[in-house]
């Protein structure tokens, strides 16, 4: 993901584009290996993943960051354009009706952050650092969010707001 995004960056700088990057964990992912099994919990991923493929362009990358965590970018996407697909995902995800055994897993939802270059990063570290303190304002804010990053003009400080 970082030599990706890192290409991704240099590309917008030459070009002049925005680049955003999206980091994603599936909600309370922990109940559904605890309550149905591992198999379950990766039958709710490769469902996500079939999400992922159905909703983001060829040009996006999309990439696991961690068991239930992943991370997209966005080339040629303002942070607003960003926040909107994010959204989408989000919604799109508490529609799914995932089935194991003939046994509905409950629903499934997503919490975001979002942050895009050059506002809100100058580098590929600044930039993953922002998306995920979004991210886990997203957690900590009731889950199932969005947050996307926001720079106040006065101190050029990080601040952040939720979008639902």
């Amino acid at each position: 993901m970082e030599e990706s995004l890192e290409r991704e960056m240099q590309r917008a700088i030459r070009k002049n584009h925005p680049v955003s990057v999206l980091f994603i964990d599936l909600d309370h992912f922990k109940r559904f290996n605890d309550t149905f099994g591992h198999d379950a919990g990766d039958l709710v991923l490769r469902s996500i993943a079939d999400l992922f493929r159905k909703l983001f362009r060829v040009d996006d990358v999309v990439c696991r960051y961690g068991g239930e965590e992943f991370g997209i970018i966005l080339p040629e996407s303002s942070a607003e354009n960003a926040a909107i697909r994010a959204n989408a995902l989000r919604e799109e995800t508490k529609k799914l009706q995932v089935q194991y055994k003939n046994h509905a897993l409950g629903r499934i939802t997503l919490s975001i952050g979002v942050a895009s270059f050059p506002d809100h990063g100058q580098t590929s570290d600044e930039l993953l650092k922002a998306a995920d303190q979004c991210l886990y304002k997203s957690k900590a804010a009731g889950r199932d969010k969005v947050t996307v990053a926001t720079r106040r003009s006065s101190d050029r400080d990080m601040a952040d707001k939720a979008v639902d």
